[in-house]
């Protein structure tokens, strides 16, 4: 045989293990009519075993994979950001990976996939894949892949690819017809990871690669797959991880429950692999129902009660409905800042500690009004208050809530009858309830904090109880600290970062986190109003675990538009490291302009320029979908004038986070939101400040569009 006529030959066989998955299934049967579940792959994507599949998980999905197979352990977080692109980030160690030492690998690695046609009577679904585009390489591959059902409960794959996945049986990359380029693989440039090598992206040899899966049942599903990736680097030698004698894989999918899938693996002839995956969707709840209480009725007026004004004249009645409001609301989980009355209208300022969903809390407050205000009441204007300032004011006409509680539509059409305006001057001439100002609150409760992808321990955390302390001087003048006691925890093990060209603004996170019993933040903060669709924010003291200084930031934020500005200005001194009053000598001037943009959908975008803590120049750039029911994921990536090199490993800051509302799996109201960031690694370049309640998410809940996206649980 010629040399030239190998790769035909690779390729015809190729070809044929592919359509032998096809022939596996001719005669495969079901008990029932539904579509094969969706299964994810070893590495948490959707997919067979190894191989993906042209499948997409539900809108909005988000999946955690855990799988191990001959001494990788893989954990996977993939989101299905749109209904046909979906991400993933993966963290993976592999076992044995120095020849010389034997020593482990820590490898981080992103996916990105896209659906690029649906699944038709004749046509199968297409997707296109980028796995391991940002990272070491290790698990670098690219891919063209297409699934159809042959019938309800088996399904059929076939994809190129190329990379890792063009490894075993390759053949000259088809894509050299167009670029004789495209057949050579460029090898990986940068040494410190975290870059985007687009010039690798599908060249190099490719290879055939498919499968079938057969849902048994509704719980039970079978898979089969002919795998194209030869597993070269983990079987080179002075590793030797596994012996590769087949490319065939079969593997069970085994459905726990709705949220919880098992599998197991028997793969290339001679390795087991076990793998679990968890499925949530913020879109739904994790619980049916809800126990929160149900609310008022609205009291409708009889006709002719309307016309009495007597009450205007009568102190003691006016007393009356705002004590009964203040009574209802707090039975709500609600308070009453301010109230003003006169004779056919009332403005009721509001603080909402409980409903995730604003509107919710806008239409209990209504119906609460429409029990304790006079008859001749007729106009209604809620002002809803974070931090003491007014962030907006929602009028409603009492007759639209007597006629539309009822109706099919009663939720568009209240929104539709609404009036949302600023609420800058709202608030002038109101009379604060007794006992908001001054006030003090506090609590204790336990905490936890994690570190994470240490190359000596992926995660690390610290439990221990938290003080918190609040006093309210003022409307907008706030006293706030925190103190935390650790119990227990090894965040302090972790190790400290290679040496840095950079100011140690954030890889000395170690050292802090040695303190046992801390003050992670004494504040105090002025909140206010400067002008219409203007809001400020002053913050000075003890900002954050490993700042001191004064805090300033002022946003335009119109109540109807999707488009927000902000700028911020900070002027900072490092704490010292046991975290009590004393401080270091770095001290850092930073700032930021900031354009923020709800792209509909929860998509809300925000691009931010200045300077960083490391005193580094440079761009954040962030990107979160956020749900109605308070689920937030998203990613942010930072550039600065730093170079790669000097930034080390990881190239460039960047991260995902999570916001997840408790409420989705208490089932009872709830506007607690734990916020999760997970960086790849933490270093100096491109950090920013961490300071409490900023203004844009603070205000924008109760903003268009948000407000609108949240408006079908007003009559909740």
């Amino acid at each position: 045989m010629t040399p030239a006529r190998k790769p035909r030959r690779r390729l015809q066989r190729s070809i044929s293990n592919v359509l032998l998955c096809a022939y596996m299934v001719q005669n495969a049967t079901g008990a029932f009519a539904e579509p094969n579940q969706l299964t994810y792959s070893t590495y948490g994507t959707p997919g067979l075993i190894d191989m993906p599949t042209a499948q997409s998980a539900p809108d909005a999905e988000f999946a955690t994979t855990l799988s191990y197979f001959a001494g990788s352990t893989r954990g996977t977080l993939s989101f299905q950001m749109l209904p046909r692109l979906s991400g993933s980030f993966r963290y993976t160690k592999i076992e044995d990976w120095a020849p010389a030492t034997g020593e482990a690998t820590f490898d981080r690695s992103f996916d990105l996939r896209y659906r690029l046609a649906d699944e038709g009577p004749i046509r199968p679904a297409v997707a296109i894949g980028l796995q391991d585009f940002i990272g070491t390489g290790i698990y670098s591959g690219e891919y063209i892949v297409a699934t159809k059902h042959l019938i309800p409960q088996v399904a059929v794959t076939a994809g190129i690819g190329w990379g890792r996945l063009g490894s075993f049986d390759g053949f000259t990359n088809p894509l050299g017809a167009l670029n004789e380029d495209f057949e050579t693989r460029p090898t990986s440039t940068g040494d410190t990871g975290g870059q985007i090598e687009s010039a690798r992206w599908f060249r190099g040899d490719a290879a055939l690669f498919g499968g079938v899966s057969w849902a048994a049942n509704e719980r039970l599903t079978f898979k089969a797959e002919y795998s194209s990736d030869d597993y070269t680097r983990e079987r080179a030698a002075g590793r030797d991880l596994f012996e590769r004698d087949s490319p065939w894989n079969f593997g069970v999918d085994y459905r726990l429950s709705d949220g919880v899938h098992l599998q197991s693996y028997f793969m290339h002839g001679t390795e087991l692999g076990v793998a679990a995956t968890f499925r949530t969707n913020p879109r739904f709840p994790n619980v049916a129902g809800g126990a929160g209480s149900a609310p008022l009725p609205v009291q409708v007026r009889s006709a002719a009660s309307a016309a009495p004004l007597d009450w205007t004249t009568n102190a003691a009645r006016q007393k009356s409905a705002r004590d009964q409001t203040a009574t209802f609301l707090a039975a709500d989980g609600m308070e009453l800042e301010a109230l003003r009355l006169d004779a056919r209208s009332a403005t009721v300022a509001i603080r909402n500690t409980r409903y995730l969903a604003r509107a919710e809390a806008i239409g209990r407050t209504a119906r609460i009004l429409t029990r304790t205000m006079p008859a001749s009441v007729e106009r209604f204007t809620i002002v809803p208050m974070e931090n003491g300032i007014p962030l907006a004011a929602v009028t409603l006409q009492r007759t639209d809530l007597e006629e539309l509680e009822f109706a099919p539509d009663g939720a568009w059409q209240s929104y539709a009858r609404a009036d949302i305006s600023d609420a800058s001057t709202q608030l002038d001439d109101t009379i604060y309830a007794d006992g908001v100002y001054p006030r003090f609150r506090w609590s204790l409760s336990p905490y936890v904090e994690g570190s994470y992808f240490d190359p000596d321990d992926p995660i690390r955390l610290d439990f221990g109880i938290a003080l918190n302390s609040e006093y309210d001087i003022a409307p907008g003048l706030i006293l706030s600290g925190r103190v935390q006691q650790r119990l227990v925890g090894n965040r302090d093990e972790s190790t400290r970062s290679d040496p840095s060209t950079l100011p140690r603004v954030r890889s000395d996170a170690n050292i802090y986190a040695k303190a046992d019993t801390a003050l992670k933040r004494l504040t105090l903060a002025q909140y206010f109003r400067p002008g219409p669709d203007l809001y400020g924010r002053v913050t000075a003291g003890y900002l954050e675990t490993m700042y001191f200084g004064l805090s300033s930031e002022l946003l335009w934020k119109p109540v109807r538009s999707r488009l927000a500005l902000g700028v911020e200005l900070n002027e900072v001194r490092q704490r010292d490291f046991d975290q009590r009053f004393g401080l270091q000598d770095y001290q850092v001037t930073i700032g930021h302009g900031t354009m923020y943009y709800d792209f509909g959908n929860g998509f809300h975008g925000q691009l931010s320029a200045g300077r960083y803590l490391a005193k580094d120049w440079g761009t954040t750039i962030a990107l979160d979908r956020t749900f109605a029911n308070g689920w937030r994921l998203g990613a942010y990536a930072t550039f600065t004038d730093v170079s790669f090199d000097d930034f080390g490993e990881g190239s460039f800051d960047k991260g995902i986070r999570i916001s997840v509302p408790l409420q989705h799996f208490l089932g009872w109201p709830s506007d607690r939101v734990a916020d999760v960031t997970i960086q790849p690694i933490l270093r100096d370049g491109g950090a920013r400040l961490n300071v409490s309640d900023r203004l844009y998410d603070t205000v924008r809940s109760y903003h268009e569009p948000e407000l609108q996206r949240g408006w079908g649980r007003f009559w909740r």
